[in-house]
């Protein structure tokens, strides 16, 4: 689980845990991930922290080297970890778009690639991406996130790639959209009235998306119950694209 300090990546590793599967909590910060461990210890479950910087070929690799140590192999991955930055295309600069792609994207390809690698030798894994409803064609643009969007279409298109490749190996590969979700990633929006009345407006149920409404169908992904299911991309948006 990458990106699970804190905000919706936390909430998949609780829920996740709750369901019985052992939890590698992964982000920046092994300080925040040691809490979410101690979180998971407390309802019964079983975890173990690690710091890793998605973007590091070498710290993916150490990530997945301590995950199967600990766990003997690797089930489950999902790639939530992600960064967020407003910024008016004009203004982008380089090294911003950079960074967001290095993380968002190449994050995501970096985890994936160890992940299945380890998947392939039991015949057998599941890789959850969280991509966003910000994610062009199927999805939507989002004026001030260039970037951003470009990094979550990478996401659905390799999502729907992988599929392909890996499933003869029975690892299936999908996708989750969310809309717009109470996070410390939208607190921008939230603490701007008028910015937040313009996004509910565009929202059929009119609230934003609670974390555990996102994690319960990354849940039912990453479970049996889906087993037929590969290269979906499934939108959690409060009907906001069907508006």
């Amino acid at each position: 689980m990458t990106g699970a300090r804190r905000g919706i990546g936390r909430t998949h590793a609780l829920v996740l845990a709750k369901a019985g599967a052992k939890v590698v909590v992964s982000d920046i910060s092994q300080e925040e991930c040691e809490k979410v461990v101690e979180e998971i210890k407390k309802i019964g479950g079983e975890a173990i922290a690690v710091k890793c910087d998605v973007s590091k070929k070498s710290e993916v690799e150490e990530l997945v080297k301590k995950t199967v140590e600990k766990f003997d192999k690797v089930d489950i991955l999902v790639n939530n970890a992600g960064i967020c930055q407003f910024k008016p295309f004009l203004d982008l600069t380089e090294e911003e778009w950079d960074r967001t792609l290095n993380i968002n994207l190449k994050g995501y390809f970096l985890c994936a690639q160890a992940a299945a690698k380890e998947m392939a030798k039991q015949k057998k894994g599941v890789i959850v991406n969280i991509a966003s409803i910000a994610m062009g064609q199927v999805g939507m643009g989002f004026a001030t996130l260039a970037h951003y969007c470009a990094s979550k279409g990478g996401i659905v298109a390799m999502t729907e790639t992988l599929a392909l490749e890996l499933a003869p190996y029975n690892i299936r590969v999908n996708a989750v959209a969310p809309g717009l979700i109470d996070t410390p990633m939208v607190a921008s929006i939230k603490q701007d009235p008028k910015a937040m009345e313009g996004t509910l407006s565009r929202i059929p149920l009119r609230r934003a998306g609670e974390p555990e409404e996102v994690s319960n169908l990354v849940l039912f992904l990453a479970s049996d119950e889906s087993s037929y299911m590969t290269g979906s991309v499934i939108v959690v948006d409060g009907g906001w694209l069907a508006g």
